[in-house]
C-alpha cells in the first residue's frame, strides 16, 4: 500500500565518528557541554544512524541512505525504545542531533533530500531529508519540532543563499503534510510568534504553509489570530486569504472573516485585488443570499480601489502612463478571470450579482465593473435587461479597459448581434453603441468581424435591424472613413440584397457606399468603377423598382461627388443628365427624379456651379411646361368645361400667370406617356422651390406669385352631378381633385414660413381651400368605386398606383356644408360674389342632400397626397376662429389677424398626430412577415424620415404652448355650451358641423399631446431636460415660473392643468384621451398614489356619465365599445382596492341593469347597458383574475394577523368571482360564456397555486371562515361545471376549447381540499360524489339521465347523516365530476 509522501533515506557512511571536537553554538545562550558528554552524544546519534541505514556527510556532498526510508525510522524507534537507557537516551540522541547541525553545512545537509546509495547498480527512489524523516518519529517528533524552531531565527535574515535555497522555507517545509502532529496546538502558537517577529518574507512563508502543517482542529483558532493580523498589516493581505480560503472554518467564523477582509479592501493594493476577489466570491455559501449581496458591494468597492490605484499610477509622469496602465489591466483581467471562474462554478454568485444590479434605480451608481461582469455572465450563458447602464458608462468602459475587453471580444460580439435583433426598441441602440466602441477600440481582425457582422444584420430582411445597422455602417464611414475603407468590399456585397430594401434604406446604402467610394479622402476608391456599373445597370431597367434604385443611388453619388468638389464637377453634370434622360420615359420617373434631386438640395452642399445649372434648368422647365398667361379665353376642348378658378391674386385678373391643370390632364389620358405629366407638377414645384432657397437663402420673392396663382379647372358644380355623369368623366374629376389638392399642399409646404401678412393670409386661404375640396373629393369618391388615384409619394414600392384599402362608402352622412355651395375661398370675384346669394337656397337643399350622398373616408387615400413638412405645423400659431367670432357673413369684421378655421385646425392637427405616431411610437417588433403587405407603413413619410425621432420630439415641444392654447379655446368653447345648455356638455347642438369640428379637434390635441408624452426616449437620461421643457409648458400654463421648478413640482401642475379640461369632454373618447394622457404624465414620476387616485377618480367620473352625440343620441357602436374598454381598464389599473370596485360594478351596477328596461342603463354606471355589458363583463372578469395573481402567497413567518388580512382578501376575491360567474345565468351569449370560461380557469389556477396553501395554514385558526370560502367558491365551481356541459350541447368549438383544460382544474380543485383537510386530520369531513351534467337552467342533460337516477340513490346511500359530521365538514365542499361526462 502506497503511503503519502514517504520517501525512503540515503545509506551514511559514518562521517567524523572519531572526532571529538567541540562545535559551539553559533548564537544561543546555552553554556558549552563537556567534551565527554559531546563524544558520548554524538556517538549515540551517529551510531544509531549508521546502523539504521544513513551516512552522515560533510562539506557540500549529501547524506546518503541505503534502506528505504520506512525501514530507516522503524530501526530507529526500535533502538531507542530497546536500549536499557530508555528514555534518557531519547535526549542523548536528541543531543547528538544538536550537536551535529551546529555546523551550517551539517544542517543543511540535513534538510535537504539523501541521496540513494547505489547497491549492485541499483539505486532506490527519492527520499526524504534526514530531519523530515527524524519527524516522522513520535517519540523524536516534539524535540526535533523544538530544536528546529530554535534555528529559524538564526537564518531570517540571511535571506537566499547559494543555488536560490532559502534556509527558513526549507525548515517549514520540513513540517508540511506531517503523517501525525503530536501537539499541534503548541506548534501552532510556536509558530505564530514567529510570524508576530518574523520580516516580511518568512511571515509570507510561515503564513502560506499553516494549512498543510497544522491539523483540523486548530484552523478556526489559527483564522482569528490571522484575521487580527490582517487588520493590523495589509502587506500581509495575499498569504493571509491564501491560507485562509484553505482551512476549514465554521460558517460563522468565515462571515467574520469576510467582513474584515471587507473593511480592509480600501487598503488594497491594486496587485492583490484577484487573491481578495477569488476569497470573497469562494467563501460565499449558496443560501446565505444576504451575505452574496454585502459580497456584491465589497466587490464594487473593490473597483473603486483599483481605478484609484490605476489612478495613482498614471500620476507621477505621463512618459510612464503607458506601463503603468498595461500594468493595471493586467490585474483588471486577473480580477475577472477570477469572477468568471467563481460564477462558471457557483449559480448563486451569478444569480446574486444579478440581483444586485437590478436593485440599483439610479443610473449614477452603476460602475464599469458592473458592465465587465455583464460580459461576463453572457459569456457564461447568464442573460440580463437592464435600462441602467448608460452609453457613457459603456463608453468609459471601452475607452479606459481596451486591453481587458478584447479578451472578451466574442461575448461582447454575440451580445451586440443578440440587443440588435431585439424586439424590444429600448435595448438596441445599445447594441448598436456596442457596435460603434467595439470598431473604435479593437484591432483589425476584430473590425472585420464586426463589418461583417453588421452586413448580415443589414442582409436579414428584417426592417428594425436592416435600418439601425444601416445607421451603424453610416456612422462608422463618418467618424473612421480611413478604418472602414478597408472593408468597402464587404458593403459593397450588400448591393445584391436590395431587393426588399425600403426607399430610406436604399438612400441609406448608397450613402455609405458612396461616402467610401467618393468622398473626401478617396478611402475607398477601388469600388468607385463597381458603383457606376451598379447605377448604369438599375437605370437602364425597364423594371421599374429597378430604375427607381438607379435613381436613388445615382443622386446619393452625386451627392458625394459634388460636395464642393470643382474637379469632379463635369462627371457630377454629365451623372445628373444621364439620370435625367433615363427617368424621362415615364412620368413616374421623372417625378422620383425631381424628389430625389429636392432631397439631395436640401440636405447636400453642391458644388455653387453645379447647383446654378441645376437652378436654372429646373426655373425655365417649369415655366414652359406648367405656367401659362392668364387670358380671358381658354383654348381647347375637354370632358368638362375649363375654368380659371382658385386666384388670390384678383387684381391680375388679367395678364397673370394660371397653372395649366386641367388641359395637361386631358392631353395626358388621351396620350399615354406624355414628357409633361400633371404628375410632375407637384415634385416639379418642390424642386424649384428648394432651388430658389437654395441660390437666394430661403427668400421666395422670385416664384412668391405661384402661391396665388390660379388653375385652370372646372366648375366644382359638376360634383353635386356625380350620378349623371359616365365612369371615365368621373374618374377624371377624382384625378383634377387630387391633383389640385396636392399642388395646394406643396403650394403650403413652400411658403407657410413667410411672415408678411399678406403671406400668411394666402396660406390660410390655401388650406381653406384644401379643406373644401376635400369635402369634395369624399362625395366624388364615394360614386367612383375601383378608381385608383394618381401616385403622390413615387418612392414607395408601387409606382403603378395601389388601390386603397375602402372604396366602399363610409356609413356617415356628410358634415353639413358638404352639400351646399359653401364659399370655396381664393375663387374668382365673380364667382364669390354669387356664391353667397346661393347660400339661402341651398340651405333649404341641405337636408335633402345628406341624405342622397355618403361620402367615403379619405383615411385610406393619404397615401395617395404629397407630404407635408414639419414646417407647415408652424401654421397652429394661429389663433382659432370659432363661428362665434364671425359676423353673418361668414367674414371676420377685421381680419388684422390671421385665424384658423376649426376645418383647417382639425386638418392640421390630423396630419401632425399621424407623423408623431410614426416617429415617436415605438414598434414592438418590426419582423418581416411570411406575406408582405400590400402598402408599406412608411409610404408618405419620407421627408420625415429624414430627422430623428429627437427632433419631432423638439419640435412638437416647441408647438406645446400653441397646442395648450387651442386646448384652451376647445375648453372655453365647450364650456360655453354647458352655460347656455345648463350644464349638459353633450345635448343636441345647435350646429351639428361645428360641434363635431371642435371636439374632433379636442380629440387629436389630446391625442397628439399623450403621443409626444408617451415617447420612449424621454426615459433615456440625455432627454431628461427635454421632458421638464415640456412639463414646464404645462405647469407654466397654470402657474408662472415653470422652468424653475424640479421635476415632481413639474408633474404635480401638469397633472392639475390637464386635470382642469375633465369638465367638458364631448365624448367618450375623448375623455378616454385626457384619462391616458394623464396616466401617462403620472408615470414620469412625482407623487404617484396621489395621481393613481385623482386618475381612477376621474375615469370613474366619465363611466358614471351618460355620453350623447351632437344629434341627440346615445353613443354606440363598435369605437365607443373598444374606448369603454380602456377607459374601464384605467379605472381598475388605477383604483386603491380593485375588489371592492369590482364588487360595486358587479354587484350594483349590473344588479340595476338587470331590473331597467330592455333600452335603459343602469343608474349608478349610465355606460353600462345591455350593449356594452359583454365589455365590462370581460374587463371585470380580466382584472379580478389579474388582482387574484398578485395576491401575496401565504409564508410559513406570517403572524395571524397577517393571515387573517390575506384570507379576508380571498373572500373577497371569490365572493365578487361568484357573482360574476352567476351572471351567465342572466346573460348567457356565447361571448359572454366564452370569457367566463377562459378566465374562470385561470382564476381557479390562481387560487390554487395562491390561495389553497394559505388555506392550510388558516384552517385550524379560522375554520368557519375558511368552511365559508369553500362554500361559496363552490357555488362557482359547480357552475363552471354546468358551463361545461353546456358548451358541450351547444357544440361551438369556440367554447368547448376551453373545456378539457378547466375540468381539469376542476378535478385539480377537489383533491387539492381532500388533502388541506387530510393535512388538518379532518379527512373524515370529505367525501367524493358523482356531480350530474346540466345546463345552465339547472336541467339534467338527457343523455345522463338513464343512470342519474341510480347514481344519485348511490350518493344519498353512501353519504354520512349530518348529525354524524364532524364540526370541521365542508357540506358538499366539492364533487367529483360524472366520469360518463367524457363520453358525451
Amino acid at each position: 500500500m502506497m503511503r503519502k509522501k514517504r520517501r525512503p533515506s540515503v545509506d551514511k557512511e559514518d562521517v567524523a565518528t572519531t572526532s571529538t571536537k567541540a562545535k559551539k553554538s553559533r548564537s544561543t545562550g546555552r553554556q558549552p557541554r563537556e567534551a565527554a558528554s559531546e563524544d558520548t552524544n554524538q556517538s549515540v546519534f551517529c551510531t544509531f544512524l549508521r546502523e539504521a541505514g544513513v551516512t552522515l556527510k560533510q562539506g557540500g556532498t549529501s547524506n546518503e541512505i541505503d534502506v528505504d526510508q520506512v525501514v530507516f525510522q522503524k530501526k530507529i524507534q526500535q533502538k531507542l525504545q530497546k536500549s536499557p537507557r530508555y528514555p534518557g537516551i531519547v535526549q542523548e540522541f536528541t543531543t547528538g542531533l544538536e550537536s551535529h547541525i551546529e555546523d551550517p553545512e551539517c544542517f543543511r545537509n540535513c534538510l535537504l533530500p539523501c541521496v540513494p546509495k547505489l547497491q549492485d547498480g541499483h539505486s532506490s527512489s527519492f527520499q526524504e531529508s534526514l530531519l523530515r524523516m527524524l519527524l516522522g518519529i513520535e517519540m523524536l517528533q516534539t524535540f526535533i519540532v523544538n530544536i528546529l524552531l530554535e534555528k529559524l531565527p538564526e537564518f531570517m535574515l540571511d535571506g537566499t543563499g547559494d543555488g536560490g535555497l532559502s534556509i527558513p522555507r526549507i525548515i517549514i517545509n520540513q513540517l508540511k503534510w506531517l503523517d501525525r502532529v503530536m501537539d499541534s496546538k503548541e506548534l501552532a502558537a510556536k509558530l505564530m510568534e514567529l510570524v508576530s517577529v518574523a520580516p516580511v518574507e518568512v511571515q509570507c512563508d510561515i503564513i502560506t504553509s499553516l494549512p498543510e502543517i497544522l491539523e483540523d482542529s486548530q484552523h478556526n483558532d489559527t483564522a482569528r489570530e490571522l484575521n487580527a493580523l490582517l487588520q493590523e498589516n495589509t502587506q500581509l493581505t495575499v498569504p493571509i486569504l491564501d491560507a485562509l480560503s484553505s482551512l476549514n472554518l465554521s460558517s460563522s467564523l468565515l462571515t467574520e472573516v469576510r467582513g474584515a477582509v471587507m473593511a480592509t479592501l480600501a487598503a488594497v493594493q491594486l496587485d492583490d485585488l484577484p487573491v481578495v476577489v477569488k476569497f470573497v466570491l469562494h467563501s460565499v455559501s449558496d443560501s446565505d443570499a444576504c451575505e452574496v449581496r454585502v459580497k456584491s458591494k465589497a466587490l464594487v468597492m473593490s473597483w473603486l480601489a483599483a481605478r484609484r490605484a490605476k489612478d495613482q499610477e498614471r500620476k507621477p509622469t505621463q512618459s510612464a502612463s503607458t506601463p503603468a496602465a498595461g500594468s493595471s489591466q493586467d490585474s483588471v483581467a486577473l480580477i475577472l478571470d477570477g469572477i468568471k471562474s467563481a460564477v462558471r462554478f457557483q449559480k448563486s454568485i451569478s444569480e446574486a450579482w444579478l440581483k444586485a444590479m437590478e436593485s440599483v434605480d439610479d443610473v449614477e451608481d452603476h460602475k464599469v465593473i458592473d458592465l465587465l461582469v455583464l460580459f461576463i455572465l453572457h459569456s457564461t450563458n447568464v442573460k440580463m435587461r437592464t435600462g441602467l447602464i448608460s452609453e457613457a458608462l459603456l463608453q468609459k468602459t471601452f475607452r479606459d479597459y481596451a486591453q481587458v475587453m478584447r479578451g472578451y471580444f466574442p461575448s461582447i460580439l454575440a451580445l451586440a448581434q443578440g440587443l440588435l435583433r431585439s424586439p424590444d426598441p429600448c435595448v438596441v441602440p445599445f447594441g448598436g453603441h456596442m457596435y460603434r466602441h467595439s470598431f473604435t477600440v479593437f484591432d483589425s481582425y476584430s473590425q472585420q468581424e464586426l463589418v461583417g457582422s453588421l452586413v448580415t444584420h443589414v442582409c436579414s430582411g428584417v426592417g428594425g435591424e436592416v435600418d439601425m445597422a444601416l445607421e451603424l455602417l453610416s456612422v462608422l464611414v463618418t467618424e473612421k472613413p480611413t478604418e472602414m475603407a478597408l472593408y468597402a468590399v464587404f458593403v459593397k456585397g450588400i448591393l445584391d440584397y436590395m431587393d426588399n430594401f425600403t426607399p430610406q434604406q436604399i438612400r441609406r446604402l448608397f450613402h455609405i457606399l458612396s461616402r467610401l467610394a467618393f468622398g473626401q479622402l478617396q478611402q475607398g476608391s477601388h469600388i468607385q468603377d463597381d458603383m457606376h456599373i451598379v447605377i448604369r445597370k438599375q437605370l437602364s431597367s425597364t423594371v421599374p423598382k429597378y430604375k427607381r434604385i438607379g435613381i436613388i443611388g445615382a443622386l446619393m453619388v452625386v451627392g458625394s461627388m459634388g460636395a464642393g468638389r470643382y474637379e469632379l464637377s463635369l462627371t457630377v453634370t454629365a451623372l445628373l443628365e444621364l439620370v435625367k434622360s433615363s427617368s424621362e420615359s415615364t412620368a413616374e420617373s421623372a417625378a422620383l427624379y425631381y424628389d430625389e434631386l429636392a432631397n439631395l438640395i436640401l440636405s447636400s452642399t453642391l458644388d455653387p456651379q453645379v447647383q446654378d445649372t441645376i437652378s436654372m434648368s429646373v426655373l425655365d422647365d417649369f415655366q414652359n411646361d406648367f405656367v401659362v398667361d392668364l387670358g380671358p379665353d381658354i383654348p381647347g376642348s375637354y370632358l368638362f368645361p375649363a375654368r380659371v378658378m382658385y386666384n388670390l391674386d384678383e387684381d391680375e385678373s388679367q395678364g397673370g400667370i394660371v397653372i395649366n391643370l386641367l388641359p395637361l390632364l386631358a392631353k395626358d389620358l388621351q396620350n399615354k406617356g406624355e414628357r409633361v405629366s400633371p404628375l410632375c407638377l407637384s415634385p416639379f414645384f418642390r424642386l424649384l422651390r428648394l432651388c430658389e432657397e437654395k441660390q437666394h437663402q430661403g427668400d421666395l420673392e422670385e416664384i412668391d406669385a405661384l402661391l396665388g396663382c390660379p388653375l385652370i379647372l372646372t366648375d366644382m358644380d359638376v360634383v353635386e352631378k356625380m350620378e349623371s355623369l359616365t365612369k371615365p368623366e368621373r374618374e377624371f374629376l377624382c384625378t383634377l381633385l387630387f391633383h389640385t389638392i396636392n399642388w395646394f399642399r406643396e403650394v403650403i409646404n413652400a411658403f407657410c414660413r413667410l411672415k408678411e401678412l399678406e403671406m400668411k393670409m394666402k396660406v390660410m386661404t390655401r388650406l381653406q381651400n384644401i379643406t373644401y375640396l376635400q369635402t369634395l373629393l369624399e362625395r366624388a369618391l364615394s360614386g367612383t368605386l375601383g378608381y385608383v388615384p394618381p401616385v403622390a409619394n413615387f418612392d414607395g414600392e408601387s409606382t403603378d398606383g395601389i388601390i386603397p384599402i375602402s372604396a366602399a362608402p363610409a356609413i356617415k352622412t356628410k358634415k353639413e356644408g358638404t352639400g351646399k355651395k359653401r364659399k370655396a375661398p381664393g375663387r374668382i370675384s365673380s364667382e364669390s360674389s354669387s356664391q353667397l346669394d346661393e347660400t339661402t337656397d341651398t340651405d333649404k337643399t341641405m337636408q335633402k342632400e345628406k341624405e342622397i350622398w355618403q361620402g367615403v373616408s379619405l383615411g385610406s387615400y393619404r397615401h395617395f397626397f404629397r407630404e407635408l413638412d414639419m414646417e407647415v405645423l408652424s401654421v397652429l400659431q394661429c389663433g382659432l376662429l370659432s363661428r362665434s367670432l364671425l359676423d353673418s357673413e361668414l367674414h371676420s369684421e377685421m381680419r388684422k389677424e390671421v385665424m384658423l378655421g376649426p376645418a383647417e385646425l382639425v386638418f392640421l392637427l390630423d396630419d401632425m398626430l399621424r407623423k408623431v405616431e410614426f416617429s415617436l411610437t415605438a414598434a414592438p417588433a418590426k419582423r418581416a412577415p411570411f406575406f408582405k403587405g400590400r402598402t408599406d407603413k412608411s409610404l408618405g413619410f419620407s421627408h420625415l424620415q429624414q430627422q430623428s425621432s429627437k427632433d419631432i420630439a423638439s419640435c412638437c415641444i416647441q408647438l406645446l404652448p400653441t397646442l395648450c392654447s387651442h386646448l384652451e379655446n376647445c375648453h372655453n368653447h365647450f364650456q360655453t355650451i354647458l352655460s347656455e345648455n345648463n350644464g349638459v356638455v353633450d345635448r343636441p347642438a345647435t350646429d351639428v358641423q361645428e360641434h363635431q369640428l371642435m371636439s374632433s379637434a379636442y380629440q387629436l390635441l389630446l391625442q397628439v399631446l399623450h403621443t409626444t408624452f408617451n415617447w420612449s426616449g424621454f426615459s433615456q437620461p440625455g432627454q431628461r431636460n427635454l421632458l421638464k421643457k415640456a412639463l414646464g409648458v404645462l405647469a407654466g400654463r397654470l402657474k408662472e415660473g415653470g422652468a424653475e421648478l424640479i421635476l415632481e413640482q413639474l408633474i404635480k401642475h401638469s397633472f392639475e392643468y390637464l386635470v382642469n379640461f375633465r369638465s367638458t369632454m364631448p365624448s367618450l373618447t375623448t375623455a378616454l384621451c385626457l384619462s391616458q394622457l394623464l396616466s401617462t404624465v403620472s408615470e414620469k414620476g412625482g407623487n404617484p398614489a396621489a395621481n393613481r387616485e385623482q386618475t381612477a377618480s376621474l375615469a370613474k367620473r366619465f363611466l358614471s356619465q351618460e355620453w350623447v352625440t351632437a344629434s341627440g343620441e346615445k353613443e354606440r357602436g363598435i369605437k365607443f365599445n373598444e374606448a369603454l374598454h380602456t377607459l374601464l381598464r384605467i379605472y381598475l389599473e388605477h383604483v386603491d382596492d380593485v375588489l371592492k370596485a369590482v364588487e360595486e360594478i358587479a354587484g350594483e351596477g349590473i344588479t340595476e341593469l338587470i331590473n331597467a328596461a330592455k333600452d335603459e342603463s343602469s343608474a349608478t354606471w349610465p355606460t353600462l347597458s345591455r350593449q356594452t355589458f359583454l365589455v365590462f363583463y370581460k374587463v371585470l372578469m380580466a382584472e379580478l383574475e389579474k388582482a387574484a395573481r398578485k395576491i401575496p402567497p401565504c409564508k410559513i413567518s406570517d403572524n395571524t394577523e397577517a393571515q387573517s388580512e390575506k384570507l379576508l382578501t380571498w373572500n373577497l376575491a371569490v365572493r365578487d368571482f361568484h357573482i360574476l360567474v352567476n351572471l351567465v345565468k342572466v346573460f348567457d351569449s356565447r361571448p359572454v360564456i366564452n370569457v367566463c370560461l377562459k378566465y374562470g380557469r385561470l382564476f381557479l389556477e390562481s387560487f390554487l397555486k395562491l390561495g389553497m396553501p394559505l388555506l392550510d395554514n388558516s384552517f385550524k385558526r379560522q375554520k368557519e371562515d375558511v368552511q365559508s370560502l369553500l362554500k361559496t367558491f363552490q357555488l362557482s365551481t359547480r357552475q363552471l361545471h354546468h358551463l361545461c356541459g353546456h358548451s358541450k350541447i351547444l357544440q361551438d368549438t369556440s367554447l368547448t376549447n376551453h373545456v378539457p383544460a378547466l375540468k381539469k382544474s376542476l378535478e385539480l380543485f377537489v383533491y387539492r381540499v381532500k388533502a388541506m383537510l387530510t393535512l388538518n386530520n379532518c379527512q373524515e369531513a370529505f367525501w367524493i360524489g358523482n356531480l350530474k351534467n346540466r345546463n345552465l337552467k339547472g336541467e339534467e342533460i338527457l343523455s345522463q339521465m338513464s343512470q342519474g337516477s341510480d347514481e344519485e340513490e348511490d350518493e344519498v346511500q353512501h353519504s354520512p347523516p349530518p348529525q354524524e359530521q364532524s364540526e370541521d365538514e365542508v357540506p358538499e365542499d366539492v364533487d367529483q365530476d360524472d366520469p360518463t361526462d367524457d363520453s358525451d
